[in-house]
């Protein structure tokens, strides 16, 4: 930002010294002056370039505050880090942050920007203006629940086998910093919750009831049985010994005298005072504002003008459909019997139950050959990076959901991870490995965000950015790709891809149904019992997993929907014209776009096709 203003102010200066030359030509003092040596003038630069130079000092600066992002990017530089995000000090930077960073762009001339560079100019000044408007409710007073917490975010950088590196002493040392910043921020956790308390925004004690053994499972009377001496136990060989003696003494005091304490101090407060005063509802709309809280979390994550109401429907609508389909499948099989009787079916014989862990595991280990086979029949883009597939760690497996995929590093130096859940096998039906693997790794997920890191082209806050309903949008349509890629030959493969959509679909329902037509979580489980073969265990992760998260389970569906309209709409239009590769590059190769920005996008695409087809 320092070099922006120096630029700026550089350019100034050169446009008025050139302006006093004109008008003073015809005076002999200006002679005098004009003949003396004079420093070559700044060139001018373009809104774009100011734009450009703008977006890079941001991203730098986003850094500084948020560490743990340099972190997840592989940029080491602030990894000893970890400012107390949830004090009122911390709230109070980043909202002059982002009204610092609306002035400025809005000092940019949109009018002069085209193409990728004006997609930017909207994208950062709707991020500012969405996180200030964001910024009037009091999430600080809920910091933790049992889908995502602090404690359970540390306990995975701490493992060794996450993002916050462990290769070198200095490493080692950063670790040992950032927990002084994690124990700050878990005293201020339960600061923050008194709040609460005393505001009347509390958690639904179901969830805090999760939270509970979740804490339990790092409170361990030896260091060497805590996840965080894990780095310890794998350090490496080369280190030398004073070190490894030094780092040694120095983890074991820290997990005894600082992690171990201040998770049982949160444990503590939670099962002996927050239990009691959490509330017995369950939607967002029973907190202060709560429905104005949901809307604006409902345009937040879909980046529509859609209202939980109209959501509400296209769920219903898309359960309906999508239950006809499935109709279709039994008829394939030749099973007899209704819908729901279909659904138990699947969800109890035994030939869809995986026997092991490692059963579940190799079977996703296999698609990669199947699906990388037909890959390039409809992608021109691969990314870079790779991925690898691991289970979720078993002290966060029971609220997990079925799957999660975790970004490469930008440098190379991490692969990117697809999770998959083994906590009840019973609950893991092997039906339901094709459309997992496609939407999580490839051409999912994977294939989505490790190609939007790599955009070099792009400012750094819109390859290291992203929108939800076009991320978990692009791994449900990539979902429907499936037989175009050479899988669901096994119908019930297929069903699993009806499945995993109509789950998506239910949960247009059910997620408005919870925090706007303020159904119960056993409205909620009752719901999903009767519309879908998902069993209990899963039934409750994700129920309670939407009670945790508001409307981010709309993500998936809306923007799957969004982008079949588009290729739809491209198809029928080009005809002859249309290529699939060439579509699916315009869609992920700029990187993670609102929907509407994405429409507008794709429409020009279309246009200009035609106009090189010589058909407009």
């Amino acid at each position: 930002m320092q070099r922006l203003l120096i630029l700026l102010g550089a350019a100034l200066i050169a446009g008025g010294c050139s302006q006093d030359q004109e008008t003073a030509a015809e005076s002999p003092a200006s002679v005098s002056q004009q003949s003396q040596p004079t420093a070559p003038a700044e060139p001018t630069r373009s809104e774009a370039e100011k734009a450009a130079e703008l977006y890079a000092a941001f991203f730098e600066e986003s850094l500084k505050l948020n560490p743990l992002r340099a972190t997840f990017m592989g940029d080491h530089r602030y990894n000893d880090q970890l400012p107390n995000f949830l004090s009122e000090e911390s709230r109070e930077e980043q909202k002059a942050f982002e009204e610092k960073w609306l002035a400025r762009i809005n000092e940019i001339d949109a009018a002069q920007l085209e193409g990728q560079d004006l997609l930017s100019y909207e994208m950062f000044k709707l991020n500012r203006e969405e996180n200030l408007e964001g910024m009037r409710f009091p999430g600080w007073m809920i910091p933790i629940n049992q889908f995502f917490s602090i404690p359970n975010f540390m306990a995975l950088l701490g493992s060794g086998t996450n993002a916050q590196p462990f290769q070198t002493v200095g490493h080692y040392e950063d670790w040992l910093k950032r927990i002084d910043g994690a124990e700050a921020i878990f005293d201020q956790a339960i600061e923050n919750m008194r709040a609460g308390v005393e505001a009347g925004v509390v958690q639904p004690r179901v969830l805090m009831e999760k939270v509970i053994p979740q804490l339990e499972a790092h409170i361990v009377e030896d260091p060497e049985q805590s996840m965080f001496w894990r780095p310890v136990a794998n350090m490496p060989e080369d280190f030398p010994e004073a070190d490894r003696e030094r780092l040694t003494a120095a983890y074991r005091t820290a997990i005894s005298e600082q992690v171990i304490p201040m998770y049982t101090r949160l444990r503590d407060y939670i099962r002996d005072d927050y239990l009691e005063k959490a509330r017995k509802t369950h939607g967002l709309w029973d907190l202060p504002d709560g429905e104005a809280w949901y809307a604006y979390n409902v345009k937040s994550t879909t980046t529509t003008d859609l209202s939980p109401e109209e959501i509400h429907q296209i769920g219903l609508d898309e359960v309906e459909r999508i239950h006809g389909e499935m109709r279709e499948v039994m008829e394939q099989v030749g099973f007899e019997g209704t819908l729901q009787e279909f659904f138990e079916f699947t969800k109890t014989d035994e030939q869809f139950i995986p026997e092991t862990e490692e059963t579940l595991m190799q079977a996703y280990e296999d698609l990669r050959e199947v699906v990388d086979a037909k890959v390039d029949d409809l992608f021109s883009l691969r990314p870079k990076a790779g991925f690898e597939i691991r289970p979720v760690e078993a002290f966060r497996a029971q609220s997990a959901s079925a799957a999660s995929y975790q970004r490469p590093a930008s440098d190379g130096s991490r692969p990117g991870v697809f999770y998959v859940n083994t906590y009840d096998l019973s609950s893991r039906p092997i039906w339901g490995v094709e459309s997992l693997y496609l939407h999580e790794a490839i051409p999912g997920h994977h294939f989505q965000l490790a190609i939007q890191q790599e955009l070099d082209e792009l400012p750094k806050f819109r390859r290291f950015g992203g929108y939800t309903a076009f991320t978990e949008g692009w791994g449900l349509y990539a979902e429907s790709l499936g037989k175009e890629l050479g899988v669901y030959t096994d119908p019930y493969q297929y069903y699993g891809a009806l499945n995993a959509e109509l789950w998506r679909a239910i949960r247009l329902v059910v997620d408005t149904g919870l925090h706007y037509k303020r159904w119960t979580r056993e409205d909620v489980l009752n719901y999903m019992e009767q519309n879908s073969a998902a069993g209990e265990t899963r039934r409750v992760s994700e129920a309670e997993r939407y009670i945790a998260i508001p409307s981010q389970a709309l993500a998936y569906k809306v923007g799957q929907l969004k982008i079949s309209e588009l290729r739809a709409r491209a198809e029928e239009t080009l005809g002859e014209h249309f290529d699939i590769r060439e579509f699916h590059a315009q869609v992920i190769g700029t990187g993670a776009l609102p929907l509407q920005i994405l429409e507008n996008k794709i429409d020009r695409w279309i246009e200009a096709e035609l106009a090189e087809a010589g058909e407009t």
